[in-house]
């Protein structure tokens, strides 16, 4: 297959092995100019340097864009109000990043007046259909290129050796070679020790949190404020969107919390094993859950729990930018005025345990809930409520229908009138 013609490319570039690589493949594959693009979403030290060296592997440029407010207020915080969460453990950390990556990178594309865009995702994962989408959302105009997809460059070891005959500085080696992603919101781990599922992996790979046995031994109470779904005071300090996850990231891990170990379906259709640290987010979703227990009503609150289901759905596999993402947040938004109040949780070795919640709008009342005598609830009116909830199970029995895995006697109904 031939190559297509490209002048001008920007290369959505984290300085890591793969995206190392690809600024001089892309130079002697294709010979255009390549523009580095940056987001900072809170990567930190990850960050240094970064520059010189895009410039010493061929770049013509690099941009960074400090993207962490943007990405807290604009992707993280929805996602967070939609109880957004990916077969049952993962908080979507990078999936939810790669969209707003890819959306400034065709804005840096237009800038510099590039025809195509590149990035270091490879053809067995995730990533490459969460950027390609976004692309062709924005600007299908642009012409893509994925290394991995046409190099012969066939594992993190062959990346390493084309490092080294290039003479691109990497910090990955053949002994530790786990494949990480870190951002505001998380770092996951995977490659390596992790390719093995029933190896436990060892407390040197974790870099946010701390073990649960290290962790404090006094447990550490925290107060979390929220306005109509959306944090805004941590034990009464009013926060940035972005200050206020990293400050719970730094308290979650010194608890040790927020660690997930996932066996995960791809969107590609293969199993993948990854580890994920979150602590302010796993904070954040467990505060928002109760909170949301006191406020919300029951229909709201479980036809709430389907739509998580399909916007998680819709971050994993790349959907952002589509008109359904957009519905589903209209459905969430109208949902969260009453998510007003403040949040207690007490941090104890890895666990988050609930320890109080309060709100102006609150749908519990203690003088319907008492076990004790009260005027407002008779409870003799239940009797009919459960009458009418189980005549589809008494017309069953007296129709003499089986209840599979149940041998029970069957009792004589025939002083019941048929009609």
């Amino acid at each position: 297959m031939s190559k297509p013609a490209v002048e001008k490319v920007v290369l959505a570039y984290s300085g890591g092995l793969d995206t190392s690589i690809i600024v001089p493949w892309l130079i002697e594959n294709y010979g255009c100019e390549v523009i580095c693009f940056t987001a900072d979403l809170g990567q930190g030290e990850e960050l240094d340097g970064l520059e010189e060296k895009a410039l010493a592997s061929g770049a013509s440029h690099l941009e960074v864009r400090d993207l962490r407010e943007e990405f807290a207020e604009e992707y993280l915080f929805p996602m967070l109000r939609a109880g957004a969460v990916y077969e049952r453990k993962y908080l979507l950390g990078t999936s939810v990043a790669r969209p707003l990556t890819a959306k400034h990178q065709v804005e840096v594309a237009e800038k510099y007046g590039a025809d195509a865009v590149s990035h270091g995702a490879t053809g067995k994962g995730n990533d490459q259909v969460r950027f390609e989408l976004t692309y062709m959302a924005l600007d299908p105009r642009l012409k893509v290129i994925a290394p991995w997809r046409e190099w012969d460059v066939r594992s993190r070891e062959d990346a390493i050796e084309y490092a080294k005959a290039h003479n691109v500085p990497v910090t990955a080696t053949k002994k530790t070679i786990y494949s990480r992603d870190r951002n505001l919101w998380h770092i996951s781990h995977e490659g390596g020790p992790l390719e093995q599922t029933y190896v436990e992996p060892g407390e040197d790979m974790y870099m946010l949190s701390s073990s649960p046995h290290d962790a404090p031994d006094e447990p550490q109470y925290i107060e979390i404020e929220f306005e109509s779904g959306t944090p805004k005071c941590l034990d009464g300090k009013s926060l940035s969107p972005a200050q206020f996850i990293e400050q719970l990231n730094e308290i979650g891990g010194k608890h040790g919390i927020g660690r997930a170990d996932l066996v995960e379906n791809r969107f590609v259709g293969m199993k993948s094993h990854g580890v994920y640290e979150t602590p302010g987010g796993t904070i954040l979703l467990q505060a928002h859950r109760d909170l949301e227990s006191l406020v919300l009503d029951r229909a709201t609150l479980q036809y709430k729990d389907t739509v998580a289901l399909k916007y998680a759905e819709l971050v994993y596999e790349g959907m952002w930018f589509t008109p359904l993402r957009e519905a589903l947040d209209a459905f969430v938004d109208s949902t969260q005025g009453p998510v007003t109040g403040t949040v207690r949780l007490k941090l104890y070795k890895g666990n988050i345990i609930s320890a109080g919640v309060k709100s102006p709008f609150s749908l519990y009342r203690e003088d319907f809930a008492t076990f004790g005598q009260e005027d407002v609830y008779d409870q003799s009116d239940a009797v009919g409520f459960i009458r009418l909830s189980g005549l589809p199970l008494k017309v069953r029995a007296l129709n003499d229908l089986p209840i599979s895995g149940l041998e029970m006697p069957k009792p004589d109904y025939s002083r019941f009138k048929r009609d």
